[in-house]
């Protein structure tokens, strides 16, 4: 990256416009940017920042008002252009902040939004445009530049005192600089990646023994057996103890069973013995249930084949008696029989004159139709030829062809001359429209100028309008919401008012209705002997005295008052001081309220807040409306543009075509001679050839089709005589005597089958019968007494019920082995799975605390992304040895050092090795000076570092901010030299510092000079000293 040229527009210090030409500045490699304290060298250097990104750096980044000149005029915008060379590129990058710019009408300001905009340059052209778009800026500067704004700023922008806090910083603030500088944070993902893994895998490995408890608790529930130990964690761990004794030489070390939680290895063995245990009982169960369902089964199998033996016997009885009965019904039908079976003969005789019959019919139909066609064939025909005979219609036919063909190649070339006319009119045509487009488009480029004018105002005016309507936008809900206040608070004086009202009634109402209750609670004390006295009986002893005897209990006088009524009236007190309590809490909500809309509203009243409203109402309706023309004005605009450029070409290709068209029309007029002496013989007597050619092709169609119809006509009375020939003969085949008959016993195809279906039905149902009747267990049973399946079927169901009882027993108790079968297996596969988990967790689990730093393998507690910073760490410290060695004159040397500090983590330390003393030692015990240049070195080696991770990008010019006042002469001699080395990689470097004794060793000099009205640069050279 190469700057060559910057202005600054009323940006920070800078009132008016400056303009900093880098290439004259970098002639000689190194340059001065000094000047007064405050005067403006940082805003130098925060212009070219804030024109590559947007922004400037660190805490002075701000809002665009910040950035904007105290010192400007009003109507002087703040803008920041910079044109630089960047990946070989020619690019220039012009910023404006988002300011307030003086109103175009009126008085005021109006806020302006951020614009951005992004040139190149190639081959010593002129200047293209590419963007204008902040994102795809940055992202195309980023892109070439290879670093964020962060990265540029410490890389090429070395700040003030910043890499002399790095050189002392601890290791945990120097690690998030490195991590800002070098994305590392995929290394930090990684470590989150795996912390993550491993809790995952924790959580799988609990999981996975919780789902194994579970397990347990529902086979027990499967189970169903109460003398199985309850399946808790203490259960499980002794659970073997209730194996059998077969078992018991693998539990017998088991003998204080402890608790088992999650996560504890033994606890899959304990679930699975104890689902072992659970199995052998459950099946011992469902061979009891077994055996019982065998014994139902018999029981029931012997009342099964009594019901079958009486239901048999009662079917037997029951088809003889249909059967009979069938018999006698079939045997009265047998007239019925006989006619039926006579049609059906019949009717299966003149089926074979049906096909004949049916020929016969169409060709009647088609012999007529034929006639009746040429019938209206030769009444279209010429009247001498619609008497004549087939032979003379097919010569005329013949004739009529060959004086058709004759004309084939007139119609071709008329239609050539028509083709020809056409054009010449269409050229005729074309040269009036183009003489039309000529003098129209002339026309109107002559008031061009003045319609891009008003195109121009009219933009201008609708775009101010939008302005206009936004800032008025904002300001109508804070004056609606007063409003609202407003009126909430009229509304709220009002209910306030009304509220005082029914809390002093409320008031009065507690009062009355306390002072009854006191009134009623006083007379009731008074009476209470006699209250007491009906509670009384003989040989009760006194609630009061104790005695059992009561000569004279007290009576109750008129208007006695009892607890009951005293009650009611406290009631009806608590009520009423409930009803002053709820007045109170309401009038306060209310004044409070109205305390709220008040202070809201203001001092306003609801009429004048109501008109400021209606008027900034009135006031956006009207901005917002010549506003909303903003794109419409400008639409307009790019189609004059538009219609400017169509005009200018329209004008010219008319003048093109005009000139072209001449000698066209002239062979076109030729060409047309010569065919019109061609057709006019052709033509006889019609107007055109086409004329005769289409009179000649009507009369050959007539004669066709009227030949055809004659013919057709022959053929149809042919096949009609025939057809009556063959209908004639069929009838005789058939046995019929003539046709007519023949046709009347024919009956469709389906009547037939209808016929024959009635006649198979009667013949199958009176054989059945009589089968039925001659089987002899059919017999045999109707010889029998009447059978009783009733009888029966009460002992089966008696039978049912006993096998489904037992048979839902031994179903319940094989389910419930079935079930502890399926969750055993289920308890043995969770278990051999849970084992790779586990396996899997202590894996992560290892990986996971070396990569934090906890592991114990982890010698110096070091995280993954502290070791990859180490790294880089390692290749700054020797990048930046290389120019520290000789600033210091070989003395020091920068390394890094991954020592631990007391308790802290290692990984990021640096330290020197001071050559003179041989010893090694922490960089804060480092002078002033010594740290200014080791911390200068180190920032020329992170730059290096840093680009080289950025992808190559060069890194051309280089600015260094403040620190050479604490330096030496002969120290400030070797850093000089050090800078000064860097041209031999043609690196330009600029050194900003106010050290008076630099103006005199640096010829190139760039001075801010500060005023009331701003600050200013100016270039200088001068002789250096020496």
């Amino acid at each position: 990256m190469k700057l060559h040229q910057l202005t600054i527009t009323a940006f920070g210090p800078f009132g008016g416009t400056q303009h900093i030409d880098f290439d004259e500045l970098s002639a000689a490699g190194l340059f001065l940017l000094h000047g007064p304290t405050g005067a403006g060298k940082t805003s130098v250097l925060d212009a070219v920042c804030y024109a590559l990104y947007g922004g400037v750096p660190g805490a002075r980044q701000g809002s665009g008002l910040t950035l904007r000149s105290d010192h400007a005029d009003p109507g002087t915008p703040t803008e920041v252009v910079l044109d630089l060379t960047v990946g070989g590129r020619r690019l220039e990058i012009t910023r404006r902040p988002e300011q307030l710019r003086p109103k175009k009408r009126g008085t005021g300001f109006t806020r302006e939004k951020a614009a951005s905009t992004l040139r190149e340059r190639t081959d010593g052209g002129p200047w293209q445009g590419l963007s204008r778009s902040h994102q795809e800026i940055g992202e195309e500067i980023g892109q070439l530049l290879g670093m964020s704004r962060e990265q540029f700023c410490q890389v090429v922008l070395l700040p003030q005192g910043d890499f002399a806090r790095f050189l002392r910083a601890e290791d945990t603030a120097r690690g998030k600089l490195l991590g800002k500088l070098f994305d590392t944070s995929r290394f930090a993902a990684v470590e989150d990646r795996l912390a993550e893994l491993r809790r995952a895998a924790e959580q799988q490995v609990r999981t996975g023994d919780e789902r194994l408890l579970a397990l347990a608790h529902r086979m027990h529930q499967a189970a169903g057996d109460p003398t199985l130990p309850e399946p808790g964690t203490a259960d499980l761990a002794a659970a073997p103890a209730a194996v059998p004794a077969q078992r018991a030489s693998r539990t017998a070390a088991r003998k204080d069973p402890q608790p088992l939680a999650p996560g504890d290895p033994g606890l899959a063995d304990a679930v699975l013995e104890w689902a072992a245990l659970a199995r052998t009982s459950a099946r011992e169960r469902r061979d009891i249930a077994a055996l019982a369902v065998r014994t139902a089964e018999e029981a029931h199998r012997a009342a099964r084949a009594g019901v079958d033996e009486a239901r048999e016997l009662a079917g037997l009885q029951h088809r003889h008696a249909e059967a009979r009965e069938r018999a006698e019904a079939l045997d009265a039908r047998r007239d019925e029989r006989r006619e039926t079976g006579a049609r059906l003969e019949r009717a299966r005789a003149a089926a074979a004159v049906g096909p004949a019959l049916e020929l016969r019919d169409e060709a009647g139909r088609a012999h007529r139709a034929a006639v009746a066609a040429e019938r209206a064939a030769r009444e279209r025909l010429p009247g001498d030829h619609r008497d004549a005979a087939g032979e003379r219609l097919a010569a005329l036919e013949h004739r009529l062809r060959e004086d058709l063909g004759s004309l084939s190649a007139a119609r071709r070339a008329e239609q050539r001359a028509a083709a020809l006319a056409a054009e010449r009119a269409g050229l005729d045509r074309d040269a009036l429209a183009d003489e039309d487009t000529l003098a129209d488009a002339t026309d109107w480029l002559a008031g061009w100028e003045t319609l891009r004018a008003a195109h121009e105002r009219r933009v201008e005016d609708a775009h101010e309008a939008a302005t206009r309507a936004a800032r008025l936008e904002g300001e109508i809900a804070p004056a609606r919401r007063r409003l609202e206040a407003a009126r909430e608070r009229d509304r709220l004086a009002g209910a306030t008012g009304a509220a005082e009202a029914r809390l002093l009634d409320a008031r009065e109402r507690a009062a009355r209705a306390r002072e009854q209750w006191l009134e009623l609670k006083e007379r009731r004390l008074l009476g209470i002997a006699a209250e007491l006295a009906t509670a009384l009986g003989p040989g009760e002893p006194c609630k009061v005295c104790g005695a059992t005897e009561h000569p004279a209990p007290a009576r109750t006088t008129a208007g006695h008052v009892d607890r009951a009524e005293e009650e009611r009236a406290l009631d009806a007190a608590q009520q009423a001081d409930t009803a002053r309590e709820h007045a109170e809490g309401e009038l306060r909500a209310l004044r409070d309220d109205l305390e709220r809309a008040t202070a809201e509203a203001g001092p306003d009243t609801t009429e004048e807040l109501a008109a400021v409203l209606d008027t900034t109402l009135r006031a956006f309706a009207e901005a917002r409306e010549a506003g909303a023309d903003t794109h419409a004005a400008r639409q307009a605009q790019e189609r004059a543009e538009r219609e400017h450029g169509l005009r200018v070409e329209a004008r010219q290709a008319a003048q093109l075509r005009i000139t072209a068209r001449t000698a066209h029309r002239e062979h076109l007029d030729a060409e047309l001679r010569a065919l019109e002496e061609e057709l006019s013989l052709a033509r006889g007597g019609e107007a055109t050839v086409a004329r005769r050619a289409a009179l000649l092709e009507r009369e050959l169609a007539g004669l066709g089709a009227a030949l055809d119809a004659v013919r057709a006509a022959a053929a149809a009375a042919d096949d009609l005589e025939k057809a009556a020939a063959r209908l004639a003969d069929a009838a005789l085949r058939a046995g019929f005597d003539s046709p007519g008959l023949a046709a009347e016993a024919l009956l469709p195809a389906g009547a037939q089958r209808e016929l024959q279906d009635r006649l198979d039905r009667w013949r199958g149902e009176a054989a059945g019968a009589a089968a039925e009747l001659a089987d002899p267990a059919v017999a045999a049973a109707a010889a029998l007494p009447p059978a009783d399946p009733a009888a029966a079927d009460a002992l089966l169901a008696a039978a049912t019920r006993r096998l489904r009882e037992t048979s839902a027993a031994e179903s319940a108790a094989r389910t419930r082995c079935e079930e502890l079968d399926r969750l055993s297996a289920q308890a043995v596969t969770d278990a051999r799975r849970l084992a790779p988990l586990r396996e899997e967790h202590h894996r992560v689990a290892g990986l996971a605390g070396l990569a934090a730093g906890t592991s114990a393998l982890n010698e110096r507690k070091m995280r993954l992304e502290s070791y990859v910073l180490a790294a880089r760490l390692e290749q700054v410290a020797a990048a930046a040895t290389t120019r520290l060695r000789r600033m210091s004159a070989g003395r020091y040397t920068l390394v890094h050092s991954d020592a631990r500090a007391g308790s802290r983590r290692s990984g990021l330390g640096l330290h020197v090795i001071d050559a003179w003393t041989g010893s090694e030692r922490d960089t804060a015990t480092l002078s002033g000076g010594e740290t200014f240049f080791a911390s200068l070195a180190l920032a020329l080696g992170l730059a290096d570092v840093v680009t080289e991770e950025a992808g190559g990008v060069r890194l051309d010019t280089l600015f260094i901010d403040e620190g050479f006042g604490s330096l030496d002469e002969q120290t400030l001699d070797e850093v000089l030299d050090v800078l000064d080395a860097l041209r031999e990689r043609d690196r330009t470097v600029g050194i900003v510092s106010h050290v008076a004794d630099l103006r005199q060793r640096i010829p190139a000099q760039l001075q801010v000079v500060k005023g009331r009205s701003g600050s200013g640069v100016r270039h200088r050279t001068v002789g250096a000293a020496g």
